[in-house]
């Protein structure tokens, strides 16, 4: 999210509306409002397992803020359909790990278990499957064989820093055409 935000200079087409988490103690959300920028914390566990209430929580408070798109990032809450649905084709996020490989968690213990010899990171539309919707840009890098889960998790995660912010610029001004960046 800092990186995101910290790519919009003048020149960029799109601003942070707000700064949305479902954990107060976000350090994402500290940050925000030091930069003033406007925050709002839905906290799931009270809906339990009614996602759908959680999701309207959230449209509620980013309405009064009027986003035009939402930049998930380190979000760990699985959204639903007719949530995504309402966003189709405004929502994007980045996972770590070379989609299509590595959907869900644990993706850089998975890629050294696997021998692969490169692994990265995905920005993509967010569509109702989980990590499977339209590539918008990848980043990779080659696995070092002294890598551990860990250590490869902060390598990718500088690439995302680069990632995001360059395929963010893209999409906010309306171009979805696939990027990718070496690292």
């Amino acid at each position: 999210m800092r990186a995101l935000v910290d790519s919009m200079d003048a020149g960029h087409p799109a601003r942070p509306a707000v700064v949305l988490s479902n954990n107060a103690d976000a350090g994402g959300i500290a940050w925000a409002k030091a930069q003033g920028i406007a925050t709002e914390v839905v906290d799931h566990r009270p809906y339990g397992e009614d996602r759908a209430a959680f999701e309207v929580a959230i449209n509620t408070a980013l309405a009064p803020h009027a986003p035009d798109m939402i930049c998930l990032a380190g979000f760990m809450r699985i959204l639903t359909g007719g949530f995504i649905e309402g966003w189709r084709g405004r929502m994007i996020n980045i996972h770590p790990s070379l989609l299509p490989k590595y959907k869900g968690l644990h993706t850089h213990a998975r890629a050294l278990a696997a021998g692969d010899t490169a692994h990265g990171c995905t920005v993509h539309e967010v569509t109702a499957a989980l990590d499977d919707g339209p590539i918008l840009g990848q980043a990779a890098l080659q696995v070092a064989p002294q890598d551990t889960a860990d250590t490869l998790a902060a390598r990718v995660l500088k690439l995302e820093h680069r990632l995001y912010p360059a395929v963010l610029r893209r999409f906010a001004a309306g171009d979805r055409t696939r990027i990718s960046i070496a690292g």
